[in-house]
């Protein structure tokens, strides 16, 4: 299916649910709602289903045998909920302790935001962008946390404002309490956004 072919049907779709919920879909403010409704699930939020979007996760060698903790922190994660298709937004913090490889700082931010941009469960992101992660570089020596606020019990049910949803993913030497500790040790730290 072509993407127009696909833009076509789904706001075809969506006009219909539209006026199951009672809209008026000929009222002028709304009219092109189904078509933009179209673009943002196919362009914006969904595009990381294509498998053929993955960023390649292009590697360079360890030449400076460098072999401590690199960590990109505070990642934009976005998201939509696979429960209730709303959003849920956060950050990830990324690390990994290189062997033979090291990967480019922009192709981590590339790999969160294509898992992000499907529908989603937190565990499961955290969980993708990991192994991911361990895949590219040929090591288990990965940890990754997202935290993140889900617009599904802001706006419905509990609507607790407050909360927000931590997940990890802790592989290889992160496992081990000092490891552990010094990870979250510097994600937890202020960033700086001044440096």
């Amino acid at each position: 299916m072509t993407e127009e072919s696909k833009l076509i049907a789904i706001a075809k779709h969506q006009t219909e649910i539209m006026k199951l919920v009672g809209l008026d879909v000929t009222d002028p403010a709304i009219i092109e709602t189904p078509k933009r409704i179209a673009k943002l699930l196919v362009n914006d939020l969904f595009w990381g289903i294509d498998e053929d979007k993955k960023p390649h996760m292009k590697t360079f060698p360890n030449d400076h045998d460098y072999d401590q903790m690199l960590i990109q922190k505070d990642i934009v994660v976005q998201s939509v909920c696979e429960h209730h298709f709303v959003p849920f937004i956060g950050v990830a913090h990324v690390a990994y302790i290189p062997k033979e490889s090291i990967v480019g700082l922009s192709k981590i931010i590339r790999l969160v935001d294509y898992y992000a941009r499907r529908p989603q469960v937190q565990e499961r992101l955290t969980q993708q962008i990991a192994k991911a992660m361990q895949e590219a570089l040929g090591t288990e020596n990965v940890a990754v946390v997202i935290e993140a606020k889900h617009l599904c019990y802001t706006i419905r049910g509990i609507k607790d404002h407050s909360s927000n949803t931590s997940t990890s993913y802790l592989g290889g030497v992160f496992t081990r309490q000092e490891v552990r500790a010094e990870f979250f040790n510097h994600i937890n730290k202020p960033s700086n956004g001044n440096l």
